[in-house]
């Protein structure tokens, strides 16, 4: 997701006096390659096999579907991959600058742990992320704009991303793809002769843009005061002293770094594995929708089901209706307009009255999803997108007389919804697995240097190093239970700062330079580069 580099590490680096020798035990780091490696082959086999049998029901005719999945799956993988070798320093800088772990072992460790990570995330940030872009386009994702959406958005973050990489500035990919997303709705909204402002979820945005900036701020104040907190506690000083030569910590303090790094590194991949798999289900989606549009797994929800919360949520919205609406026709366009400009109008609840009827009109004489007719798919999945957002935002702004038995009622229904429509296959999880862990193998050096050697004037202590990975692991897991992206990068390397400011070392000013210029520069280039990307895009293709 981010990366926390200054300029490349010079010959001088500490790194380079204290680790550029060969690893202390070779045949160790051999051996957890290796089974970093088989555990890479069987996910590759795994998901590659789950993918072709999927696609074996597939309905879609002509080459052209599956060509176009092939090359949006490679460049949603990449920007997982670029993501991973963002954020190894996040975990594995204070294990290597305390000595906890060799570099060989700790990237290897933070790699695995990364892959667990993503396996066992949520979903919700992925959502999450997708709520922010615009509807008309999320409806016809299969169409040339929403093919264009998509590749506008991965390649605009991963031109910024690597491009920061390369100058040596720390940007975060959560920061850059959400300034994709906005650039693309603000220039589909502009291709389609209408305010630029209107074609972004603002609200959303917002919300998201807190977290982004306030985790930091997080980082640092907590850490901070963590570390004080220890050093009143705890009166050992050779846990606030700069480690002596390549000597280990302690074995507590040793356990202590190992199981932060690991915490941040399966916050992370449960975090930011995510936003892969959110624009991956948007791939799937639109290139093959008769396999992808809904959950056709046997546990998914039956058409009984959805008449029986149908029912109640009827009654619910019967008791919204202004007395004298009516439906405006047609239904679809009237709930697709209240989703887009958050205007309730008088006919607003009744058309989402009329809709979700007709959805469980479509579902009956099928038990359940799988056993619907392909030519339907897309249109009901359609219909269940609109009306889960509809209640989301009825249920935010404009209904507060949802409460009781209505209030249950929504909430259950759209559940349903939530159940039928946003999924994540098993093999989408690993393949971004691989991803994030592979990449967590490929340049972590200069991010570690950073973290490590660029943020304070002086050597990270052992009681630094816990501080800053303790606040970054909870900072994370509790922006994961919420679907909230953040920072990886910015919430440890503010910890880091936190923790030098605190114990009166000092920082150095042009790291926290270039780390609030990546914060000003990252929005604004990575929403005109996909905005001008998108407008490319849909003309010329």
């Amino acid at each position: 997701m981010d990366q926390a580099t200054s300029a490349l590490p010079g010959p001088a680096s500490v790194f380079d006096a204290k680790f550029g020798g060969k690893p202390a035990n070779p045949w160790g780091a051999r051996i957890a390659a290796l089974l970093f490696l088989v555990l890479v082959i069987g996910g590759v086999g795994y998901a590659f096999n789950r993918l072709l049998g999927d696609l074996s029901g597939a309905h879609e005719t002509g080459t052209a579907p599956f060509v176009l999945l092939g090359v949006a799956l490679v460049i949603a993988l990449g920007f997982e991959f670029v993501n991973g070798f963002h954020d190894t320093a996040n975990a594995v800088a204070t294990v290597i600058y305390t000595h906890s772990l060799p570099p060989q072992i700790a990237v290897i460790w933070s790699g695995l742990f990364n892959f667990l990570g993503v396996l066992t995330s949520s979903g919700a940030v992925a959502f999450g992320i997708i709520s922010l872009l615009p509807v008309e386009l999320i409806l016809e994702v299969s169409s040339k704009a929403g093919f264009a959406m998509v590749f506008a958005m991965l390649i605009a973050a991963i031109i910024w991303n690597l491009g920061t990489w390369v100058l040596g500035l720390p940007a975060s990919s959560s920061h850059t793809l959400i300034g994709s997303i906005i650039g693309v709705g603000i220039a589909n909204a502009l291709n389609h002769g209408v305010d630029g402002t209107s074609g972004v979820d603002w609200d959303q945005a917002i919300t998201i843009g807190k977290a982004l900036l306030l985790s930091p701020l997080v980082g640092f104040c907590c850490a901070a005061l963590l570390y004080l907190v220890l050093k009143l506690l705890v009166r050992k000083p050779e846990l606030y002293k700069e480690p002596e030569g390549n000597k280990p910590p302690p074995l507590w303090i040793r356990a202590i770094l190992v199981f932060t790094c690991t915490g941040v590194s399966f916050a992370h991949g449960s975090n930011d594995g995510q936003k892969g798999m959110g624009l991956i289900m948007l791939i799937l989606i639109g290139t093959v929708p008769t396999v992808y549009a809904l959950n056709r797994a046997a546990d998914a929800p039956t058409s009984q089901q959805f008449y029986e919360t149908t029912v109640g949520l009827d009654t619910a919205l019967a008791n919204a209706v202004q007395p004298g609406a009516i439906a405006a026709a047609p239904v679809r366009e009237t709930v697709t307009a209240y989703v887009r400009d958050k205007v309730l109008l008088p006919e607003t609840v009744p058309a989402l009255r009329q809709l979700t009827a007709e959805i469980s009109g479509q579902l009956r004489g099928f038990n359940e999803l799988r056993q619907l007719p392909d030519a339907v798919v897309p249109n009901i999945r359609n219909d269940m997108y609109l009306s889960s957002e509809a209640l989301r935002l009825m249920g935010k702004y404009h209904a507060p007389e949802f409460t009781g038995d209505d209030a249950k009622a929504v909430a259950d229904y759209r559940r349903l919804l939530e159940r039928s429509t946003r999924f994540i296959p098993d093999w989408v999880k690993v393949a971004v697995a691989i991803a994030l862990g592979m990449g967590t193998m490929v340049g972590w050096k200069r991010i570690v240097v950073t973290v490590g050697e660029k943020i304070g004037k002086t050597h990270m202590s052992y009681g630094q190093g816990a501080s800053a990975e303790l606040v970054a692991m909870a900072t994370i897991a509790a922006a994961d239970v919420y679907g909230l992206p953040v920072s990886t990068t910015h919430v440890l390397s503010s910890g880091v700062a936190g923790t030098m400011a605190a114990s009166g070392a000092g920082l150095q000013l042009a790291t926290i330079r270039n780390m609030l210029m990546a914060w000003v520069l990252t929005l604004p280039m990575a929403m005109c580069i996909s905005g001008g990307l998108f407008i490319l895009f849909i003309n010329v293709f």
